[in-house]
C-alpha cells in the first residue's frame, strides 16, 4: 500500500506538507510530546485544550464545595441536592454526542468554543438563584459544558500520532479534570476573601460563581483565537482546498454506531470517568456530614480527590503508550481491565471503613489514582476504534461516563435510600461488573485480551472497510492509510522490530526553540 500513488486531487501526499517545529509522521501528527512547548499547532492545541475543559469543569462543580452554605440559603432537601447532582451531569450525556459529531463535521475549534460559550451564561446565572428549581436548572445547563471533554479527546488524536495519543489525550483529560479538585479551592477562598471585605454570606457566595464564569468566557476567547483544527489547518480551509473530504452526518452515524467496540467502551467509560463525577459531586459533603469536618477540611479532602488528575489519568495515558510499545493493542486492553478493576475493588473498602476518619480519606486518594488512570487508558484505546467517526465515537465514550454517573447518583446517592457509605460500596460492585466486557473487545489486526490477531489481516483492510470503492478511488480515505501505516506498532514488538521510523519527517527546530 505505500508504493500506491494516491490521487493528486485530494492533494494529500506527504510530500506536499510542510515542515514543523515538532517532529511530525507523514500525516503530520506529533511524534513528540514537549508539555512545555506552545509550539503551533500541536502543542497550542493541547495548551487550549486542556484549559478550556479544566474552565468548564470548575464551572459545573462549582456549587458542591459551597453546598452546605448553598442549601441552608435556599432551603434545599437532600433530595433537591441529589436532583441537582444528577441534573449537573446529565444534559452533557447528548451533549457530547452532539459535539462528537460536530467535531467530525465542523473541527474541534470551533465545536469547543460554541458549547462553552453557549453555557457561560448559566454559570453567572447561578448567582441569582432563589429556590430549589432555578438551583437544580443552573446545575443543568451548565453541565452541557462537560461536552468540552470530547472535543478536548478528539483534538488531541488529531494532533499526536499513535506512540503520543495516549499520553496526550491523558494530559489533557487529566488536567481539565483537575478543575474538579482545584474548585474545591477557589470557591471557599473567594467566598471567604468576599465576606471579609464585607459581604453578607447571603451575598459572598452568589458573587463567588463569577469567577468561574470569567474563567469560561475567556477560554472560549482563546481557543477561538489561537485554536486550529488539524496539523495542516482548520476544517474550512481544508475542505475548500480539497485536502480533505467532508463527510456527511449519516456516515459518521452508520459507522459508529455499527461499531461494537464503541459501545462496551462507553459502558466501562461510565463506569472510571461516571463515577469520578458522582464522587465529586459527594465527596465533600460526605466527610462534612459523616465525620463532622468544617466545610475548609471537607473542601481540602475533597480537592484532593480531583487533583489526583494531575499524575493520574495523564499517567493512565503513559502507561496505555508504554504497553502497547511493548505488547501492542493487548497491552493496551490489558492495562485498563486490571487498573479499573482494582479502582472498582478500592471503591468498596473505601464504603466499608466509614467508622475511620483516616482510613477514609487514605482509601479514597488511592482510589483516585487507580479510577482517574482507567480514564486515561480508556482514551488509549479510543483513537484506533474508527477513524472516519473518531469525533462520535469520542462522544460515544464521553457520553457514557456521563450515564454511568447519573445512573449512579439516581441509583445509590439520591433521596436516602442508601446511606453514602453503602451506596459507595455498591459503587465499586459496579465498576467491577462493568470493567468485564473489555474482555470482548477483539480487533483482527492486533488481538484482544484472551486471542492473538486473525493471520492476514492488517490495518488498512480494518479501516478501509468504511469507506467505499469510489471512496477510496477519490482519495478520501488517504489520510486513514497514512494512519493505518503509523500505526504498525499496535501489533507489539514483534510487528514493530526492524522496522524504522520512516513515517517521521525532518524538523526545523528544537524544544529549545519554542
Amino acid at each position: 500500500m505505500e508504493g500506491e500513488s494516491k490521487p493528486a486531487a485530494m492533494g494529500v501526499q506527504a510530500a506536499s506538507k510542510g515542515k514543523f517545529r515538532i517532529p511530525v509522521d507523514s500525516d503530520n501528527k506529533a511524534t513528540e510530546f514537549w508539555l512545555f512547548s506552545f509550539a503551533r499547532p500541536h502543542m497550542s492545541a493541547f495548551h487550549l485544550s486542556w484549559f478550556s475543559f479544566f474552565c468548564c469543569f470548575v464551572s459545573t462543580f462549582a456549587a458542591p464545595p459551597l453546598l452546605p452554605l448553598i442549601r441552608d440559603n435556599l432551603g434545599l432537601t437532600g433530595k433537591d441536592i441529589g436532583n441537582a447532582g444528577i441534573a449537573s451531569v446529565s444534559g452533557a450525556v447528548f451533549a457530547r454526542l452532539a459535539m462528537g459529531t460536530a467535531c467530525d463535521l465542523v473541527g474541534p475549534r470551533l465545536a469547543s468554543a460554541a458549547i462553552i460559550l453557549l453555557t457561560t451564561p448559566a454559570v453567572y446565572c447561578s448567582a441569582i438563584i432563589d429556590s430549589a428549581s432555578s438551583f437544580l436548572l443552573v446545575r443543568f445547563f451548565t453541565g452541557f459544558s462537560l461536552a468540552s471533554f470530547v472535543s478536548t479527546q478528539f483534538w488531541m488524536s488529531s494532533m499526536f500520532s499513535s506512540p503520543k495519543v495516549g499520553l496526550a489525550n491523558g494530559v489533557a483529560g487529566g488536567w481539565g479534570n483537575l478543575g474538579g479538585g482545584a474548585v474545591q479551592f477557589i470557591m471557599p477562598l473567594v467566598f471567604e476573601v468576599v465576606r471579609k471585605i464585607g459581604s453578607t454570606d447571603f451575598v459572598a457566595w452568589r458573587v463567588a460563581f463569577f469567577i468561574p464564569g470569567i474563567m469560561q468566557t475567556f477560554s472560549a476567547i482563546a481557543v477561538l483565537a489561537f485554536g486550529q483544527d488539524m496539523p495542516d489547518g482548520n476544517y474550512r480551509k481544508l475542505h475548500k482546498s480539497g485536502e480533505m473530504h467532508k463527510d456527511s452526518f449519516g456516515n459518521v452515524l452508520r459507522h459508529a454506531v455499527t461499531n461494537y467496540r464503541a459501545w462496551i467502551l462507553a459502558l466501562t467509560y461510565g463506569y472510571c470517568f461516571g463515577v469520578e463525577l458522582a464522587v465529586d459531586n459527594i465527596v465533600a459533603q460526605y466527610f462534612y456530614d459523616r465525620f463532622d469536618v468544617n466545610l475548609h477540611t471537607a473542601g481540602l479532602i475533597a480537592a484532593s480527590f480531583g487533583m489526583a488528575n494531575i499524575i493520574s489519568r495523564p499517567g493512565g495515558g503513559l502507561m496505555s503508550d508504554w504497553l502497547s510499545d511493548r505488547f501492542g493493542m493487548r497491552g493496551r486492553l490489558w492495562g485498563l481491565w486490571i487498573v479499573q478493576t482494582i479502582g472498582g475493588i478500592l471503591c468498596v473498602v473505601l464504603g466499608v471503613v466509614d467508622y475511620s476518619f483516616g482510613a477514609s480519606v487514605a482509601v479514597m486518594i488511592l482510589f483516585s489514582f487507580f479510577v482517574q488512570a482507567a480514564c486515561g487508558l480508556t482514551f488509549g484505546i479510543v483513537p484506533f476504534v474508527s477513524r472516519r467517526s473518531l469525533g462520535l465515537i469520542s462522544g460515544m465514550t464521553g457520553g457514557g461516563g456521563n450515564v454511568g454517573a447519573v445512573l449512579t447518583q439516581v441509583i445509590f446517592f439520591r433521596g436516602t435510600t442508601y446511606k453514602t457509605e453503602t451506596g459507595i460500596m455498591y459503587m465499586g460492585l459496579m465498576i467491577l461488573a462493568c470493567t468485564l466486557p473489555i474482555t470482548l473487545i477483539y480487533f483482527p489486526q492486533w488481538g484482544g485480551m484472551f486471542a492473538g490477531p486473525r493471520k492476514g489481516a492488517t490495518a488498512e483492510e480494518y479501516y478501509s472497510q468504511e469507506w467505499t470503492e469510489e471512496e477510496r478511488a477519490k482519495g478520501y480515505s488517504a489520510a486513514t492509510e497514512r494512519f493505518a501505516e503509523n500505526s504498525v506498532r499496535e501489533g507489539g514488538r514483534r510487528a514493530t522490530s526492524g522496522s524504522q521510523s520512516r513515517h517521521t519527517v525532518p524538523v526545523d527546530g528544537s524544544p529549545a526553540d519554542v
